[in-house]
């Protein structure tokens, strides 16, 4: 068959694998073109220098920065954030637990406040001896108090003011295409906010002075003096208690890192922490089958912890004031998290269980402020205990107000005209601040991602084109059955008998033995038993037939005729000689 047969055949294999790859090939290239079609409608007529054009991205730009913020803050069902919180969702931590957290840290001490209502009842009694208790020292401590309650509320405006600078700045991304655009839009909603936060802040503060201004003492809240001067300290206690929950309700669950697990410095392992309004428990995994200890949360404090050395966990402490042990051989028990964030929102949730932060106070100041108070009477005493309830208790309708107020102040003045000013007015910005040709022109990478995508949409239909072509200009056909080399070399037989051969004769191959077809011969070499694995005999392949015997032919010689000479054998030619 020769070099012709191997060409047609590889040709014919290389078709039919073209064949059958094209279908994977083709799905591949449809799937990318109407992946680009979206991109590409847009960049088919495009004119850079079109002010037409120009104009409806610059709408377009604004209406979806609009949309991409009020989604961010009010929430929507696409583009969902699966590893952080963003936008809306930070905002409402910040009202719901970083706010009252910084509200409850500046929760008074006892034993301050005592100290404090003492000093202000001698002042108002002066040199003379008290027989009732003064009403303006409930007035001066309460002040005092609500005053306190300005720095948790500012500071609860800076971080929702901080949290939409961040959405802007999400928002804006968008943008990246008119690099100027972008620019300008953040510079002038950002201007916008920070003009809110001032009035913002300004309302928080007058707030504040509205309840310094009037003390309601006939709210439906307030005890009274009648009330305050009968009630007993332990059922006082008993009432916060109430307040906080009800039973032993599970307030959070969740895992954080414990640092007392073993005596080795550092050593550290996560458990499953369960925390109720009475203790903190904690277990081996979230299946709470494995329970490793139970912590009650009475008389417990927290406090912050520093960071080690290359320690990027934040860690904070659970202690007894009164300098107990709090778990096994451990004044304190330290937690720790991944995020500040995780952090904060377990603070939060402590404080919910009746676990406040420590207070920090100047070296010396206990001694001396014990020193100066000295021993109070009976009587002295009766009127700081009806003070402090009379102050416990109208503090707590203001700061239930303040936690009320302030994010719904936030949430007016700041977030919500924020949104409308980005609807409403920032298009009427962007055209009075400057040229709009110049703020829509394209940076160079966004011109080069247009250029590459053009050209790989025309080539991938450049290419679906050609495998169209292929497809309808070719046809299979089927491959000739592969040939089995190993029934080549064996030799060949009529059965299973064994094949014998002769004597190589004089002259040449080996003797058939009668009855044989003709086949080649294979030297010297003896015939192979035959394959028991094969049911049939071997076919016979027909050889080539063997030549004839010849006899070799003889040499002619010359006649034998003796008179006749020898012919003479041609010499060299005498070379004359040289004359003298």
């Amino acid at each position: 068959m020769g070099t012709p047969y191997l060409q047609k055949t590889l040709n014919q294999q290389l078709t039919n694998h073209i064949r059958d790859t094209l279908p994977q090939l083709r799905n591949k290239l449809q799937t990318q073109l109407l992946a680009m079609e979206k991109d590409v409608a847009e960049y088919k007529n495009f004119r850079p220098d079109d002010p037409a054009r120009k104009t409806k991205a610059m709408l377009q730009m604004v209406q979806q920065f609009g949309v991409d913020f009020e989604k961010r803050i009010e929430g929507s069902g696409d583009q969902i954030n699966t590893i952080e919180l963003s936008g809306g969702a930070r905002i409402n931590r910040i009202f719901h637990e970083r706010f009252p957290f910084e509200v409850v840290k500046m929760e008074y001490d006892e034993k301050e406040l005592r100290r404090e209502i003492s000093y202000a009842i001698k002042n108002i009694h002066g040199v003379r001896v008290g027989l009732f208790t003064p009403d303006m020292a409930f007035e001066a401590i309460t002040k005092r108090q609500i005053q306190r309650l300005k720095e948790p509320s500012l500071k609860c405006c800076d971080m929702v003011i901080q949290e939409l600078n961040n959405v802007v700045r999400q928002c804006g991304e968008k943008m990246a295409r008119y690099p100027r655009l972008r620019e300008e839009t953040e510079r002038i909603v950002t201007t916008h906010i920070r003009e809110r936060e001032q009035t913002t802040k300004d309302q928080l503060l007058l707030l504040i002075d509205l309840q310094l201004a009037y003390m309601n003492t006939n709210h439906e809240d307030f005890i009274g003096f009648a009330n305050a001067q009968s009630k007993s300290e332990s059922q006082f206690a008993v009432k916060k208690k109430v307040s906080r929950g009800v039973g032993n309700q599970v307030i959070r669950k969740g895992y954080l890192n414990l640092h007392n697990v073993s005596l080795m410095r550092g050593g550290s392992k996560d458990y499953w922490f369960v925390l109720t309004a009475e203790s903190i428990s904690w277990f081996k995994d979230e299946e709470e089958k494995e329970k490793k200890y139970m912590l009650p949360l009475d008389g417990l404090r927290l406090r912050d912890i520093e960071q080690g050395f290359m320690s990027r966990r934040h860690t904070f402490g659970i202690f007894n004031p009164d300098t107990r042990n709090v778990y096994k051989d451990y004044k304190q028990l330290e937690l720790s998290a991944e995020s500040q964030e995780e952090i904060d929102s377990w603070k939060a949730s402590f404080l919910r269980a009746g676990v406040y932060p420590e207070r920090i106070k100047e070296e010396g100041e206990a001694s001396s402020q014990q020193a100066e108070i000295g021993s109070m009477d009976p009587q002295l005493e009766r009127q700081v205990e009806t003070i402090r309830n009379l102050v416990d208790s109208y503090m707590g309708i203001i700061s239930k107000q303040i936690r009320d107020l302030v994010p719904k102040t936030c949430m007016h003045l700041c977030i919500n005209n924020a949104k409308d000013f980005i609807l409403g007015e920032m298009l009427a910005h962007l055209y009075s601040s400057g040229d709009q040709g110049s703020m829509m022109e394209e940076s160079v990478e966004e011109a080069q991602r247009r250029e590459e995508m053009l050209k790989m949409y025309h080539a991938t239909k450049e290419a679906l084109k050609i495998i169209g072509d292929i497809s309808m200009s070719t046809m299979t056909v089927p491959m000739p059955p592969p040939v089995d080399n190993d029934d080549m070399l064996k030799p060949f037989s009529n059965g299973n008998e064994k094949t014998d051969y002769g004597p190589t004769p004089a002259g040449g191959g080996p003797r058939r033995a009668p009855g044989q077809p003709p086949s080649r011969p294979v030297g010297n070499m003896a015939a192979p038993a035959p394959n028991p694995q094969r049911a049939s005999p071997v076919p016979m392949i027909p050889s080539r037939p063997d030549v004839p015997h010849r006899p070799a032919p003889t040499i002619p010689r010359r006649p034998a005729d003796g008179n006749k000479p020898a012919p003479p054998i041609p010499g060299r030619p005498a070379v004359p000689a040289r004359p003298t």
